[in-house]
């Protein structure tokens, strides 16, 4: 029986172990472990790819995100609107920066947040005189989110708005890529991720010059200069091996880039002829998605995975429950119903093997296989 990963992510890294192995014994022959020429090198090759001023070097997405949150000092115990939608970690610095957040709903057809959701709740907000300083969207399984309407929304109201694009770095809408459309954006390294490392990574990008200076201050612990700390900072730095890693892997992201996207034109071109059984990612005009994940809906969830799981096809999904309906935010007092889009999709979500290098002939198994569970 054929077995197919997830995510298969030996085969990824046999794509360029040679390449990756001869720079990371160059970055442990050099003794620079931290704050070397690999991560200089990184933020400026990023911070040049998503035409932006800094790039930052972080531990990881969550504490990118974190990062911005901490550096923009917004007022402590106002709220910022989120998707329930979403990863834990996007709301989680939330709670750590001293904010509250407030769940938003997303639009059925996208996965992501709801324009309509997002005003109906900044003016609930208002109406019981709550204060709203920011918006935190993410551009989920790799398809941005409708940014440009949400940053009118932004300027017309004054918050500010952060950009989580841990699944999406590289995506576009027209020529402008996800991670430009805010006050800063963060993005996570993760082995999953379209531009991925071997462990935990990530990266703030910002034009705004106060913000990228904070940022860099707070995840070195804050210290101003040695053993001088004007902040409460974390310990936030990216290594040298990661960036080294990454460096190399950059090289080939746009090529990688076009991969995803065939296997997921091809998913699409199959599995659309199993609707309404079976529905597709929908990506707007003029959106570009990075592909990190190809999501399906089907109404039959339990028994097709369990189908696949028996043929040997690895599914997961993302997410079975919604943040709002979660125990640790049940101070937040959402109730079943309160985001009926999102908890219709959490019961319907399921994502199929994606990653560059999965072969024609896996694809076409995956495919076939989905369609011999539907004409039982």
């Amino acid at each position: 029986m054929k077995k197919i990963p997830f995510i298969d992510l030996k085969r990824n890294y046999q794509v360029y172990k040679k390449e990756i192995e001869e720079k990371v014994l160059e970055v442990l022959k050099s003794g620079v472990y931290l704050n070397g020429p690999n991560t200089k090198e990184l933020e400026r090759v990023l911070a040049n790819y998503l035409n932006i001023s800094y790039a930052i070097g972080v531990s990881s997405g969550t504490e990118a995100l974190f990062l911005i949150l901490k550096a923009l000092e917004l007022p402590k115990n106002t709220y910022v609107l989120v998707p329930s939608f979403t990863f834990v970690s996007t709301v989680e610095v939330i709670i750590r920066a001293g904010l509250i957040p407030y769940f938003v709903d997303i639009e059925e057809n996208t996965y992501n947040i709801s324009l309509e959701s997002l005003k109906e709740s900044y003016e609930n907000l208002k109406k019981k005189r709550k204060k709203v300083s920011a918006i935190v969207v993410v551009s989920l399984f790799g398809l941005p989110a409708p940014l440009k309407e949400i940053k009118d929304f932004c300027e017309e109201k004054g918050i500010k708005l952060i950009e989580d694009i841990c699944q999406a770095f590289g995506a576009k809408i027209g020529t402008q890529k996800v991670g430009t459309f805010g006050i800063a954006s963060a993005t996570s390294f993760y082995p999953t991720k379209p531009l991925s490392t071997f462990g935990d990574a990530g990266m703030v990008f910002t034009s705004d010059k106060t913000l990228a200076k904070k940022i860099r201050i707070l995840k070195e612990h804050g210290q101003t200069k040695p053993y001088y700390y004007e902040y409460h900072g974390i310990n936030g730095r990216i290594d040298e091996i990661h960036c080294s890693i990454l460096l190399i892997k950059f090289k080939y992201f746009e090529k990688e880039l076009k991969l995803r996207k065939a296997i997921a034109e091809k998913y699409i071109k199959i599995l659309s002829n199993l609707f309404p059984q079976v529905k597709v990612p929908y990506f707007p005009e003029n959106y570009e998605s990075s592909n990190s994940l190809f999501t399906i809906r089907v109404k039959e969830r339990k028994r097709l995975k369990q189908f696949l799981e028996k043929k040997g096809i690895e599914t997961k999904v993302y997410y079975d429950r919604p943040l709002h309906l979660q125990p640790i935010y049940k101070d937040l007092n959402f109730r079943n119903g309160d985001l009926p889009v999102t908890e219709k999709l959490c019961k319907e979500v399921l994502s199929l093997p994606m990653y560059p290098y999965l072969k024609e002939e896996e694809l076409e198994y995956i495919t076939f296989t989905i369609e011999e569970f539907y004409k039982k």
